[in-house]
């Protein structure tokens, strides 16, 4: 039983506030002819104001199973809290109702990843995750979830995270779906953001997450939720995975118009 509520931070910013608006929402976002379902090890998918990367979350969410059981991994944007911070015990309510922790999974990783620790601060303003969720409850609404803020950029430590979240996965007697929040490179001209962008997404593609972390050091990538997708990707490798498939890719100039400083977005399906 949980004991107490995470409440929303940006409901009516980010998406609508109003259930029947949400919904319909992400019903457009979601709506893709002659999409078959995969059942996914994990993926990626862009946390920004639904009206800039909503189309590209859904194209991901379209697209897979979500199971009842979840593992969200996000960036720290705020800067609180413990570097890997989790929630084991709060539920988190969004305009559509309470998502419920899934505490076993959560004791589960503490035990196995001596570097997290259970923590709300850096989950209370935190947006990565929460925009998620109604993805998640639209497509199950019996989900359990483990939200995971990720605010470091050691490689070991996301490695270490990473194997942890598999074993525990593999331990585990039903599917366990690892969402990996994050947006792409942040605030310079498109074309350098697709160029920049590319490297990342096919580090991404072939399952490589220390060229990833390569990739993102040393082309001076944004990519905010790298942390994230390092420990999605070791889990997933842990878990059996063979391929990566990229869904769909977007820059917020897509819809701005504005082309001279802007934000990637990349859909991507590991199974």
């Amino acid at each position: 039983m949980t004991s107490s509520v995470r409440t929303p931070a940006v409901a009516g910013r980010f998406y609508p506030r109003r259930p029947e608006d949400l919904r319909k929402e992400i019903e457009i976002f979601t709506h893709t002819v002659d999409a078959p379902r995969i059942s996914a090890i994990g993926c990626i998918a862009p946390h920004a104001g639904y009206m800039f990367s909503g189309h590209v979350a859904g194209a991901v969410y379209a697209r897979i199973d979500v199971p009842d059981r979840a593992v969200v991994l996000c960036p720290n944007h705020t800067g609180m809290g413990h570097p890997l911070a989790v929630m084991t015990r709060e539920s988190w309510q969004t305009p559509l109702g309470e998502v419920a922790a899934d505490n076993d999974l959560g004791t589960a990783l503490l035990q196995q990843c001596h570097q997290a620790g259970e923590d709300s601060a850096a989950h209370r303003s935190e947006h990565a995750i929460e925009v998620q969720l109604p993805f998640l409850q639209m497509r199950n609404p019996h989900l359990r979830f483990l939200p995971i803020a990720v605010g470091t950029s050691d490689y070991e430590t996301l490695r270490a995270l990473g194997e942890a979240l598999g074993n525990v996965i593999a331990s585990q007697s039903g599917k366990v779906l690892i969402v990996a929040s994050s947006d792409m490179n942040h605030y310079e001209p498109d074309a350098v953001t697709r160029v920049k962008d590319r490297k990342a997404i096919e580090r991404v593609l072939d399952l490589d997450p220390r060229g990833l972390w390569d990739v993102v050091m040393n082309e001076d990538v944004s990519m905010c939720g790298f942390g994230p997708a390092i420990a999605m990707l070791t889990a997933a490798k842990r878990l059996g995975a063979t391929s990566a498939t990229l869904v769909k890719y977007a820059t917020s100039g897509d819809v701005s118009g504005d082309r001279d400083a802007v934000v990637g977005y990349a859909g991507i399906v590991v199974q």
